[in-house]
């Protein structure tokens, strides 16, 4: 086979790939991007001084008015997620309902 060939349908093997996984991502809707560093630190600090104590078990950047969310997992194991704007202020609270769904098929 000749060279140009193969990179041919190496790059139509990655192209199609990369459709399945957007495709796939899409439908289960996970185009949730993780804080990290400086971000992640200044959340988790507004989201465990709200909740009153606990562990980050999740982070997120928002749309619209929640620039940043964390789910915060209390001592008594309820989870509550946290809405902060892009100055690290919260905007909200509720419990996270997903830790209920994933058992739920």
């Amino acid at each position: 086979m000749r060279t140009r060939t193969k990179i041919v349908i190496g790059t139509v093997t990655a192209l199609v790939v990369a459709g399945i996984a957007t495709g796939v991502s899409a439908a289960t809707g996970d185009d949730d991007t993780p804080l990290v560093g400086g971000e992640l630190q200044s959340a988790s600090d507004a989201a465990i001084a709200h909740v009153g104590g606990g562990t980050v078990v999740d982070s997120e950047a928002g749309d619209g008015p929640e620039a940043y969310e964390v789910e915060v997992e209390r001592p008594d194991g309820s989870v509550v997620e946290v809405s902060m704007d892009d100055g690290f202020d919260v905007i909200g609270s509720e419990p996270d309902d997903d830790a209920n769904e994933a058992g739920d098929d």
